[in-house]
């Protein structure tokens, strides 16, 4: 071979290596740019409890919605849900489990569901969940209710039908939210349909008092979701990158790049999935326990069948045939939005012996012996009756009389 050819061969190599260099820096760019979130590779060789994934067209993953307070280093699980992503029926299923739902958790006796988060992060948690209900969980995806206002702002709002009955205690919640924050945020003037924006959404998937309790707070999160689902169904493929640029970095996820990128292009194959949410412990399956109705308690076998053929069978929880479900996007069974949740007939007697009044604090809450009053884990204020129930203060009042 002349020395000239020689030259030109090495010249093309050369080329071609300098080519491959310069795609493989574009996609390390593109890589960090567009998929660069909050990667956590802590759940490799973690003992999961996995069952079997029983459909390699269905991937199940743990959703934790996180409440970390400023200078907390642990926090519980405020909203825990399974997500199910089908490709065969082309829908994303959002099972809500309730976070005061008591169950075994290894190591640490029964307690209630959220306790595993604090106890040993999103493993023990997707452990206690696969233990516990059946699952074959291996991923998780976490966002701080914090992030959740980056990420509806990034969306523009989103579209809430608020109910006149909420309207009050939305705006309590938001005015509290500004005091915590150390800002002052705008309140929702008038009830009915409209775009609330990421503060305003956050504090309305937070309402709990005098307005069913947590039950109530789980249907307004999927509410929350739903309409987050809905307002992303509307852009276009240019819209929507510029949006995962905004949201990816409030996301932590176990999901590699190379797990994530099939996922997202199975989901979405067949057009734009269909999006259902439901809650467990159904309606009359489910009964309050404890010192202050501390947990709640229900038939863990009977809760993972209604999961398990939800997830595989395409039956809606409370049904016993898959063409007898709830359109898509409506409330399911689990859910009734309309009338408050009930339990069994029966309810467990109080017990009689003498209580500790620091136990009677939920989980996250404390109780101050001085004056008797308790915390939630909200950081509100109150008072425990006789009966169980709270009395709520109002805080600016409660704050002004503790400095006064």
């Amino acid at each position: 071979m002349s020395f000239k050819r020689f030259q030109r061969r090495l010249v093309r190599i050369l080329a071609v290596l300098v080519a491959l260099s310069v795609l493989f820096c574009i996609g390390l760019y593109a890589y960090r740019r567009f998929l660069g979130y909050n990667y956590d590779s802590s759940l490799f060789e973690e003992d999961l409890a996995a069952g079997v994934q029983a459909d390699r067209n269905i991937t199940n993953i743990a959703l934790f919605g996180l409440d970390t307070r400023p200078g907390e280093t642990k926090s519980h699980s405020d909203c825990m849900m399974i997500v199910s992503v089908d490709n065969t029926r082309g829908k994303i299923k959002l099972i809500s489990l309730m976070r005061d739902s008591l169950v075994p958790i290894d190591g640490y006796g029964s307690d209630k569901l959220n306790a595993a988060y604090y106890a040993g992060g999103p493993s023990l948690a997707i452990r206690t969940i696969n233990e516990n209900f059946g699952t074959d969980i291996t991923e998780y995806i976490a966002v701080n209710f914090e992030q959740l206002v980056e990420i509806i702002d990034a969306l523009d709002g989103v579209e809430i039908d608020v109910q006149q009955e909420e309207l009050a205690e939305l705006n309590r919640v938001i005015r509290d939210y500004g005091i915590e924050q150390g800002k002052e945020f705008a309140g929702v003037q008038n009830a009915g349909k409209q775009t609330l924006g990421g503060v305003q959404a956050l504090c309305y998937g937070r309402i709990r008092k005098g307005t069913g309790d947590d039950w109530a707070r789980v249907e307004r999160q999927g509410i929350v979701l739903n309409a987050m689902f809905q307002k992303v169904q509307t852009m276009n493929a240019n819209r929507l990158i510029g949006l995962m640029q905004k949201l990816v970095p409030y996301v932590t996820t176990s999901l590699s790049a190379t797990e994530l990128a099939p996922l997202i292009v199975g989901a979405v194959q067949d057009g734009v999935p269909a999006f259902e949410h439901t809650r467990i412990p159904l309606d009359g399956e489910w009964y309050y326990s404890g010192p202050s109705n501390t947990y709640i308690e229900y038939d863990l076998d009977i809760a993972a069948d209604h999961i398990h053929a939800y997830i595989y069978n395409d039956v809606a929880p409370g049904k016993t045939d898959a063409n007898d479900g709830a359109a898509a996007g409506e409330p399911m069974d689990g859910m009734d939005f309309d009338q408050p949740p009930t339990g069994p007939v029966v309810q467990q007697e109080a017990p009689q012996q003498t209580v500790d009044p620091a136990s009677l604090a939920e989980e996250g809450g404390s109780y101050d012996p001085v004056t008797g009053d308790y915390r939630d884990s909200d950081g509100d204020y109150y008072k425990l009756n006789p009966d169980g129930s709270r009395s709520y203060y109002d805080q600016e009042s409660y704050q002004a009389n503790l400095a006064g």
